[in-house]
């Protein structure tokens, strides 16, 4: 019988050996590209909103004017200065989720979502990904600008040079279950990287320490040259392989499929395309403002912890099914439905609560996602490559039903940047629990910009959000024998154990 892990590989060689089918040179999304320009151009900038906000308590007739800055926000803490009488704190804004709550200021990157626009340190994200690396945008997106060639050609290097990683990392890689989730290899090697470099350590080496830009920047070498190689070790770990050293002579992408399908073999080469196809949804996945996870990585750095645990933060948040496990949930869908022919059933459910649509809708977006735009059209690229996957007619005419049911309009729900991403990855052979991984290899990249941006920000302070407490007022201790037990009160359930548990009950001297 064959050895189940020899099946995941030879599997995943087979979708390799179409790759490497001759194609006829790169591809374009010119197609969308095309119509970015004028559609950038017709959405000026807000101007300047500076101005004030009179407030009036009508509890009290106070009367407090709050200062509103150029970029239209307000400081929060204004309204403390409402209160009612000596023992009232004053106002507090209840924000569940942060729906509209900024903690910090940025210039990384912009989102405008009812007009689809995302743009990296002021370039739409169309163009980066019709004419850039995704080297090139980290480098961007790091240090505001688009490099030069020298400067390029030196970042490439910084980071190729730290792309090995201790060997002690990966030999607690290899000690995980062989069906471990390759999310939790990773954020467990990301943390581990902070005991591996302890000179990274503030807590070690002094509060002051990230105020050396050359301790800074070998950081974000570092962490951008290692994500794909332990990225690599966690996929091998799961087909039973044993980790692949990176290579020096290859692009970023290339160098991450080499790790995983060179079975050691140094002169092996990724087809050109895929790497090009992976760059692509590398650059759209790079950065996105204050989503869930960027804005876990800014809380934890916040209280000055190193980089590495932040980061190992940042990726336990994407994990999360509602986050960056999202395109898996959108193939799992997609295949719930199977054909076209169960689309209008599906609708129904998802308009009557019993069924969930994955891959719709977006926290920010209330227009067509601009990078689902774009993966729309890799998609199309991949499968001239591998084969056409069926379930793409299943999306398309998903697609298609829900654009143009009031449903859906009312409710400005579009496809976003999960609803074509999995099919791709799935069409590269890679298996889905692996899915999340490939949004937070290049997700190093905007959680590191905002992390050296928060560096250098004078109001960077230790994030401690406020509450709103509902609780119990005041009551005295009371001894244990004196109290009953109270019927509203919360209690520790009924706890399962395994029958191996009863059996050693059911025994002498217990």
């Amino acid at each position: 019988m064959e050895n189940p892990n020899h099946a995941i590989a030879n599997g995943r060689l087979a979708v390799i050996s179409r790759h490497l089918a001759p194609g006829k040179g790169g591809f374009s999304c010119s197609h969308v590209g095309a119509s970015v320009a004028s559609a950038q151009e017709s959405v000026p900038p807000p101007g300047n909103l500076r101005g004030t906000l009179t407030v009036i308590d009508n509890r009290t007739g106070k009367k407090v004017e709050i200062e509103v800055s150029e970029e239209g926000a307000i400081k929060a803490t204004d309204f403390k200065k409402l209160t009612t009488g000596k023992y009232d704190k004053g106002l507090k804004l209840y924000d569940p989720g942060y729906l509209n709550t900024a903690p910090v200021r940025s210039a990384i990157s912009y989102i405008d979502g009812d007009e689809g626009i995302l743009r990296y340190r002021g370039y739409p994200i169309e163009e980066l990904a019709e004419s850039s690396t995704y080297l090139e945008v980290a480098y961007l997106l790091m240090y505001g600008n688009l490099p030069s060639q020298n400067q390029l050609a030196d970042w490439e290097f910084a980071i190729s040079q730290h792309s090995a990683v201790p060997q002690g990392i990966l030999d607690i890689i290899q000690a995980m279950p062989h069906d471990a989730h390759p999310m939790g290899v990773l954020v467990c090697a990301m943390s581990t990287l902070s005991v591996f470099h302890p000179d990274a350590n503030p807590a070690l080496r002094g509060q002051d320490l990230y105020q050396s830009k050359a301790i800074r920047d070998k950081q974000i070498a570092r962490l951008l040259g290692k994500a794909p190689t332990i990225a690599a070790a966690a996929y091998l770990r799961l087909a039973g392989r044993p980790p692949v050293l990176p290579s020096s002579n290859l692009s970023y992408s290339e160098n991450f499929l080499y790790m995983l399908d060179s079975l050691g073999n140094r002169s092996y080469k990724p087809n050109p395309r895929l790497a090009r196809v992976l760059d692509i949804l590398f650059i759209l996945h790079a950065e996105h403002e204050m989503n869930c996870s960027t804005s876990a990585a800014r809380h934890l750095a916040s209280s000055g912890v190193d980089v590495y645990t932040a980061l190992a933060g940042a990726v336990g948040a994407l994990y999360g099914p509602l986050h960056g496990g999202a395109n898996e949930a959108v193939l799992k869908m997609l295949s719930e439905i199977g054909t076209v022919e169960n689309i209008p059933e599906f609708i129904e459910g998802v308009k009557n609560r019993k069924r969930k649509m994955s891959g719709f809708g977006h926290r920010v977006y209330k227009n067509y996602d601009p990078r689902a735009k774009v993966i729309r059209k890799l998609s199309e690229e991949v499968f001239s490559i591998v084969g056409r996957d069926p379930l793409i007619e299943v999306a398309v005419a998903l697609e298609k039903a829900a654009l143009s049911d009031d449903y859906f309009i009312k409710r400005k729900l579009y496809p976003n940047v999960d609803f074509y991403s999995g099919l791709i990855y799935r069409a590269m052979g890679f298996p889905p629990e692996f899915f999340t991984v490939l949004f937070a290899i290049p997700r190093m990249a905007g959680y590191l910009a905002h992390w050296r941006e928060s560096l250098d920000d004078p109001d960077t302070k230790i994030m401690r959000p406020q509450q709103v407490y509902t609780g119990v007022w005041l009551r005295h201790y009371m001894p244990l024998k004196e109290r009953l037990a109270a019927s509203e009160a919360d209690r520790l359930g009924q706890v399962s154990i395994s029958n191996a548990t009863r059996r050693r009950l059911a025994g002498s001297g217990v």
